[in-house]
């Protein structure tokens, strides 16, 4: 009996690990498809971002799978869902990776710092400059906590778990109100996850 369980929970995990790699494969054809687009943009525009960041970062963001695929509305205008056409999206998000880039490279900072910057705000290039120079987990947890999360409110730390495995193996949670710090992690995995999954 004992044996016949284990076979059971063996093929469900089985199962379920299938189901996930057909969905990340899903999304990442979906993703893909905004390829073209994305390198007329970033045709257009002088910049030091590259086709497959930009697709890592649609990735991270939506998936593909809204018409603001790289969630620019907000920096655009300020409010949620004012972008509702993936083209406008693109473009006003690849000007905002590019601006983040060239300040970055001013400041003397990695290059991930503008991609956390992305989410966190451009005034974080500013902040991991005079703080050693490289975006790191450490610093972009005290950034939320101490500078994003009070500036929207959350003023007492208050946090909620964060279900994403490369957040997890860093403890798990976010800050209320304070963007995402594993940002920049997620989006250079997902450079790795979009290579691997547009094989098959």
């Amino acid at each position: 009996m004992f044996k016949f369980i284990k076979r059971v929970c063996a093929l469900l995990i089985f199962l379920l690990i299938f189901y996930q790699v057909l969905v990340i494969r899903h999304n990442v054809h979906r993703v893909l498809a905004y390829k073209p687009m994305v390198e007329k943009t970033l045709a257009e525009n002088d910049t030091k971002a590259n086709v497959d960041l930009v697709l890592a970062m649609i990735y991270t963001e939506t998936k593909g799978g809204e018409a603001d695929v790289m969630q620019s509305s907000e920096s655009s205008s300020g409010k949620k869902d004012s972008i509702t056409d993936s083209q406008s999206s693109i473009e006003h998000g690849v000007s905002l990776l590019s601006h983040n880039l060239a300040l970055a490279e001013e400041a003397g900072v990695d290059s991930w710092t503008a991609v956390q910057a992305y989410n966190f705000g451009t005034a974080y290039i500013d902040y991991v400059a005079d703080h050693g120079g490289q975006n790191t987990i450490p610093l972009a947890t005290t950034y939320s906590k101490t500078i994003v999360a009070p500036s929207l409110g959350n003023t007492s730390g208050q946090t909620y778990f964060y279900y994403h495995p490369l957040a997890l193996i860093s403890g798990g949670k976010l800050y209320k109100n304070g963007g995402n710090i594993y940002y920049s992690r997620e989006v250079h995995f997902n450079l790795y996850l979009i290579e691997l999954m547009s094989l098959f």
